[in-house]
């Protein structure tokens, strides 16, 4: 602890080096030393709003020496200057080694110590002065060189400036000046991205700065993290400069306060930078649901490109601001489909202005017609790329809803929703309920999740699969609100089973069996045929706890069979394999679900994939229903719990198995209870049932 934190009695002491008090000079020292230093450190902004040196190569520096051994130091640089005056206590002399308490004004218990700037001083003063040198004129008496360490508080301001104060003396000094000495790294969301700010320290003192280690203290210091650091343990002679960088790291809400301490061999033993930022709550990652509107048609040029996409072409689409999809949308959650393909092929959609990843997302056979659920951040000027690798063949692109990014204007849109996973439960089986689904019809459903949950959904995610239509068509889900649109959810081929993971905008059905409102959607198909719908997620209101929200990953391939990620070899008839994420460095450690792109490669015989969270049953519902020799994907959200694998399981014949991650979802600080295993949530269907919309 300083010497004038003892005397003030203060209960804040900073350890980490023993720092004695300043060098005296060495015998290097080839000239005398004029100069003032202040270190504001944790001491607010008055009288020195800056940490700073004034030596004669920087300033006017001058000393007023007057009876009574007072003296005036003061230095000027253009419009600004600095002003000390000093006495000793009344009756006394100045004494080197000596260390006096001192104050505004000098009296027989106190010397003078008063600082000014422009416009800026203090009333009541509480100091220390440590005179480490001292001579006087033999002629009249007068101080005619001095040395000394300040420890300086004003008013009731708890923090300290201090510095040296250098008039023809040969008493070498350190000083290391933080620029910028006081860090304020804005507001953040919790949980979110963050922001970061580096302070230099320049040494500027006529000794090198020996710095030991760099750390945080303070009441805040756990929401702060020191991110690079190029001062600790190192030695930085005049002129040159060290950086420490420093981050938040925001868990908890509220202003956060701490300070950035880099101990060293001054006189204070270490250089302290105050820092702050505010943290709140924010919906970066929150999903909000939108009516499904088409934003790309390449049969009818809408979106910008008309005619198939040919073999390694890509075309650029603008996504922000059509569809609902505002300025501050991080991704988008698209349903993308392929008709008419002249070979196999594979689309890649990924964030314009990035190269293309080895990711696919759509995979398709020769003729094929189907769609699969694509979620994708937008890239430069909110825009997405759509790459075809063989062939050619029209695309479609219809938006069904967006997950916020950091940017999103929240008085704009309001708060979105929270994902939470369900186990897989089917809604509906027109195999057993009610039979074949007639042509240009429309069936509502709805799932009851009890009296406290089911009005906080806004949205469901669904597996729907069109099992042997009679015709090619396509199947529309939406809200059940006003008309069908024009956008589809599954796209299929005459007598195919053709499932697609969609995430359906919900409304509320009031009388639809409770007694109370719950979730409701509506299916309509433009051909006769079966329809089979599984619930496997829901988007609430970001009110209930628990919840997770979506973080974008660039697309990267995790699971590929025919090489050697994760395992070698097709899977056979009624096997698992599980994947784990543990050691990949792109996924998060809070991660407890994936978005990802699932991929059978020529299967030997019609089979049925399903991916779900290692750990739990296998559910009944699946994600892929390929058919023999098809190369085909689906999206899936597999939890992974711990330890953080997830099972993709094969029925029938042998198949070749990809599988890419596209993003994560993490439990979100806001809402996180630490009640619940990883994977899990609250909800769970209690109830459902389906009857005609028309």
């Amino acid at each position: 602890m300083r010497m004038f934190r003892a005397l003030l009695g203060l209960t804040v002491a900073l350890t980490g080096t023993a720092a004695g008090l300043p060098v005296t000079a060495s015998a290097a020292s080839a000239a005398t030393i004029t100069a003032i230093t202040a270190d504001r450190g944790d001491h607010g902004h008055t009288p020195v709003p800056v940490s700073d040196v004034w030596t004669p190569d920087n300033a006017v520096v001058t000393a007023t020496p007057s009876g009574g051994e007072a003296l005036r130091l003061k230095a000027v640089r253009g419009e600004h200057f600095i002003e000390i005056d000093l006495a000793p206590p009344a009756g006394s002399t100045w004494t080197a080694g000596q260390v006096y308490q001192a104050a505004r004004f000098a009296d027989t218990d106190n010397a003078r110590i008063d600082i000014h700037t422009p416009g800026s001083g203090c009333n009541t003063v509480n100091a220390a002065v440590t005179v480490l040198e001292v001579s006087r004129d033999p002629g009249n008496g007068r101080v005619n060189s001095f040395a000394a360490w300040y420890e300086f508080q004003c008013g009731a301001d708890r923090g300290v400036l201090s510095g040296d104060l250098r008039w023809q003396s040969t008493v070498d000094y350190v000083a290391a000046v933080p620029e910028p000495g006081q860090l304020d790294l804005g507001h953040v969301e919790v949980g979110g991205a963050g922001t970061s700010r580096t302070v230099t320290f320049t040494s500027r003192g006529t000794l090198p700065a020996v710095f030991s280690t760099a750390g945080v203290l303070g009441p805040g210091a756990a929401q702060f993290a020191l991110t690079a650091d190029t001062c600790s343990a190192r030695t930085v002679a005049p002129g040159e400069s060290c950086a420490i960088t420093v981050a938040t790291r925001a868990t908890l809400t509220g202003p956060h306060t701490a300070t950035l301490v880099l101990y060293d061999n001054s006189g204070r033993g270490a250089r302290l930078v105050p820092m702050s930022y505010g943290a709140a709550y924010g919906v970066t990652g929150m999903y909000y649901p939108l009516p499904p509107q088409r934003l790309m048609d390449t049969r009818s040029g809408l979106g910008g490109h008309q005619g198939k996409i040919g073999a390694r072409q890509t075309v650029d689409l603008l996504v922000q601001g059509r569809g609902g999809v505002p300025a501050g949308a991080g991704s988008v959650v698209l349903n993308v489909t392929v008709t008419n393909p002249t070979a196999a092929s594979f689309l890649n959609v990924f964030q314009t202005g990035e190269g293309r990843p080895n990711a696919s997302s759509v995979n398709f056979p020769a003729g094929w017609l189907g769609s699969n659920n694509v979620t994708v951040k937008l890239g430069w000027e909110g825009k997405i790329s759509v790459y075809n690798h063989s062939g050619s063949t029209d695309v479609v692109v219809d938006v069904v809803g967006f997950y916020a990014g950091d940017h999103l204007d929240l008085a704009a849109v309001g708060v979105g929703g929270n994902y939470a996973p369900l186990t897989p439960t089917r809604l509906f089986d027109s195999r057993r309920t009610g039979g074949i689904v007639p042509a240009g019809s429309a069936v509502r459903l709805w799932a009851d999740l009890g009296p406290e949950l089911s009005g906080h959904v806004r949205g469901l995610v669904l597996n729907v699969t069109a099992v042997k239509p009679q015709r090619a068509g396509f199947l529309s889900v939406w809200s059940g609100e006003g008309a069908v649109p024009t956008a589809s959810t599954v796209n299929h081929g005459a007598g195919t089973v053709v499932p697609n993971l969609t995430i359906a905008r919900t409304g509320f059905c009031a009388d639809c069996g409770p007694g109370y409102a719950v979730p409701s959607f509506a299916v309509h198909t433009s051909q006769n045929a079966h329809i089979v719908i599984d619930v496997v997620g829901v988007m609430d209101d970001g009110q209930v706890p628990d919840g997770m929200r979506f973080r974008p990953l660039w697309p990267t391939r995790i699971l590929d069979s025919r090489t050697a990620i994760v395992s070698t070899g097709p899977l056979g008839p009624n096997t698992s394999r599980s994947v784990s994420v543990h050691d990949r460095e792109e996924v998060p450690r809070d991660t407890e679900a994936l978005v990802t792109n699932v991929t059978a490669v020529s299967p030997t015989a019609d089979t049925v994939i399903t991916v779900w969270q290692m750990g739990l049953d296998k559910p009944t519902a699946s994600n892929l229903n390929p058919a023999v020799g098809q190369t085909v994907s689906n999206a899936a959200f597999p939890g992974i719990g711990l330890p953080e694998r997830f099972e993709v399981h094969n029925h029938a014949g042998s198949t070749h198995v990809v599988a890419d991650v596209v993003g994560t979802f993490h439990r979100h600080p806001g809402t996180a209870t630490g009640e619940l295993p990883r994977g899990t949530s609250r909800y769970a269907v209690v109830g459902s049932g389906s009857r005609p919309l028309r």
